[in-house]
């Protein structure tokens, strides 16, 4: 489960940014995860939750906003939603869409006190 060693990057960036801030508490993390990132949300909060506890960040609220995967076409050019990988051109049928969003995770925002 690739989501533990996500989990605790996440936590050492909001550590890191609690300490440079000088924070008492982490009140709320947002988090972005792109439909083709391949994260599963619901086992990444579980995870937070375990490696959250018993730091500055303990019962933060953790609220996740969900990137849509967008693609460009190679051979037409057309642009498209896409929720997977390797899915057709909805106006050509070529496939090897390039990905231009919803690829990756990030924290987005670090709500603090």
């Amino acid at each position: 489960m690739h989501e533990l060693s996500l989990a605790e990057g996440i936590r050492d960036i909001v550590e890191e940014t609690a300490t440079m801030e000088a924070a008492t508490r982490v009140r709320r993390i947002v988090l972005e995860i792109g439909a083709l990132a391949a994260v599963d949300a619901d086992a990444l909060r579980f995870c937070l939750d375990e490696v959250l506890s018993d730091s500055i960040a303990e019962g933060a609220e953790v609220d996740v906003i969900e990137v849509p995967g967008r693609g460009r076409c190679r051979q037409c050019g057309t642009l498209a939603p896409i929720d997977e990988r390797h899915t057709p051109c909805p106006s050509c049928g070529a496939y090897g869409l390039e990905v231009l969003e919803g690829d990756r995770m990030r924290v987005q925002a670090v709500e603090l006190e």
